[in-house]
């Protein structure tokens, strides 16, 4: 309840946390980085994660405006690291190493009058392989032919 009541809280609030992007497809291994922009007065940023397959709301790390980082319970220092950019009203959010197990969405979220703030949220999804059709240099030029013939058959039954 508290979390859903928290999430329903931050999107009425996005003036305030502008987080971008709203959507990551990576590979394993990479690297990837989350931003946040504050607009409000603030002692630090904290960034969450909910992991819809484990129903779990998770605290990763706090960075303070000193640039002083707080980490979760069993969260690695390795794969996390928060970055302030723009005297305080920018942090970034940098995952590296990336998992299957990473998958989620990810808030970051500021404290308000004893309430949490969050962001939009940014869905991370970690594949073995990109889905991208594959791409050669010689497929304009083979479609242009069988598109030709295909409209000039059409025009000779017409015809």
């Amino acid at each position: 309840l508290y979390i859903s009541v928290s999430v329903s809280l931050g999107f009425c609030t996005t003036l305030l946390l502008t987080q971008t992007p709203e959507y990551i497809l990576t590979k394993t291994n990479n690297k990837t980085e989350i931003l946040c922009e504050l607009k409000q007065e603030h002692t630090g940023v904290y960034w969450y994660r909910w992991s819809q397959d484990r129903q779990h709301f998770e605290f990763l790390v706090f960075s303070n405006t000193l640039g002083k980082a707080t980490y979760g319970t069993n969260v690695s220092q390795d794969k996390f690291s928060v970055r302030e950019a723009r005297s305080h009203s920018s942090y970034s959010l940098h995952i590296s190493h990336l998992h299957p197990f990473d998958i989620g969405t990810y808030y970051c979220s500021v404290s308000q009058s004893s309430q949490l703030l969050l962001g939009s949220g940014t869905q991370l999804r970690v594949v073995d392989a990109l889905p991208l059709p594959p791409k050669t240099t010689q497929t304009p030029v083979s479609k242009k032919p069988v598109l030709w013939i295909t409209k000039s058959k059409a025009a000779s039954r017409t015809g």
